[in-house]
């Protein structure tokens, strides 16, 4: 990995110390130029024949997205955001009372909400499976409640509040057991470390471009098993999804095509293949050991401050790096970060409403940070903290 050439090539390196990639990467130049070459198109030429004319390109997205997942690209649905995937994804799975969903802790707070949502429409039963004593989700807990009631199983990979990387495959294992429909959320996984959905054993799986992906905002996708799709009942159905065949009657789109949207920001389509592009490029698992190495670093070097704590749990961590700061309040810290060059962000309660958990300061950094940037940053770390105790 050339880190200096990546670096070169992505303008926000030039002036800030971007640990905030578990909100939104920098994109580089080459998906910046995908973006703004597409959008200039469309003025010149028109947005139906730019469209027309990049008709390659944009079937090449779906090609990109499966290869980075690992399935095919007539199992890929394009969204504007992750969100709106998953929503697609869970509505579509028929449920009545007596039906019990299953998922964790650490659920997304969207995902959560939908969950209560669903349960309430259906009459279903929303079951909240507790972690283990390393603070994942307890994979024996939740085969004690799986059983043939079980309809669907819903996991956040890694949650948005912290480093924890949760057991995805072996809940996998448990959802095939009682044949319940897997929906894996890998919004914070995808372009962090490899994803493989045969082995992860789960039926949808959806992700984000603007995070490690490093692609622009607005852009989402989901993978679709192709084996659970007559299962399936999607609740819009629209001209891209579904076919009139007469009278009052239509048929489905084959394959994860009956998920699709007939409109799409081409913009932002061309940017996430282009940043998709260039992580298969640089290769996953080489960007996922980075990443992993530099999060571990900054968790280490973080929680040996006088007066800071680290937050992190799990038995796998990854390059998210919570942490607070004694005597100062995350948006305390945020805000002093921010005026030294330093992107860090601050979790939200109410985005794991299942779990209780205290604002945290969070530091992302990806592959292309540097160690210079990390010592910086713990340098900037302990002076907050020094401060707060000559105070």
């Amino acid at each position: 990995m050339d880190l200096d050439a990546i670096r070169a090539a992505t303008p926000g390196c030039g002036h800030r110390i971007h640990l905030n990639n578990a909100g939104a990467a920098l994109m580089s130049q080459s998906t910046l130029d995908a973006v703004t070459g597409h959008l200039r198109l469309e003025a010149e030429i028109g947005g139906y024949e730019a469209a027309a004319a990049e008709r390659d390109a944009i079937d090449d997205a779906y090609a990109a997205l499966a290869a980075l997942v690992g399935g095919r690209p007539d199992e890929i649905a394009l969204f504007d955001n992750s969100t709106h995937a998953w929503n697609a994804a869970l509505y579509s799975i028929p449920l009545k009372p007596g039906d019990r969903i299953l998922t964790g802790v650490d659920e997304y707070g969207s995902g959560a909400l939908a969950f209560m949502q669903v349960a309430a429409r259906t009459g279903a039963e929303l079951v909240v499976v507790p972690d283990d004593a390393d603070g994942q989700l307890d994979v024996e807990a939740l085969e004690r409640l799986a059983d043939e009631r079980t309809k669907v199983i819903g996991l956040t990979w890694v949650p948005t509040g912290g480093g924890l990387v949760n057991p995805a495959a072996r809940v996998g294992l448990v959802a095939r057991r009682v044949g319940a429909v897997y929906l894996l959320d890998a919004t914070q996984v995808v372009g962090q470390f490899p994803v493989d959905v045969a082995a992860l054993g789960c039926d949808f799986l959806t992700g984000t471009g603007r995070k490690f992906l490093r692609g622009p905002r607005g852009t989402g996708f989901l993978w679709v098993r192709d084996e659970v799709v007559p299962r399936l009942d999607p609740f819009v159905a629209e001209i891209a999804s579904a076919t009139w065949t007469g009278g009052l009657e239509f048929t489905w789109q084959r394959g994860a095509a009956r998920f699709a949207t007939w409109e799409h920001s081409y913009t932002n389509v061309l940017g996430l293949r282009a940043a998709v592009r260039q992580a298969l490029d640089l290769g996953l698992d080489a960007i996922g050991t980075r990443a992993a190495a530099l999060g571990g670093e900054l968790r280490d070097r973080l929680g040996a401050i006088p007066g800071v704590t680290t937050h992190d749990t799990g038995v796998e961590k990854c390059a998210i790096v919570t942490a607070t700061v004694a005597g100062r309040t995350v948006d305390e810290v945020q805000a002093a970060l921010a005026r030294q060059g330093i992107n860090v962000s601050t979790t939200v309660t109410g985005h794991t409403p299942f779990r209780d958990v205290r604002p945290l300061v969070r530091f992302s950094p990806h592959y292309y940070n540097t160690a210079g940037e990390l010592d910086e940053t713990i340098r900037a770390v302990e002076r907050l903290a020094k401060e707060n105790f000559r105070r």
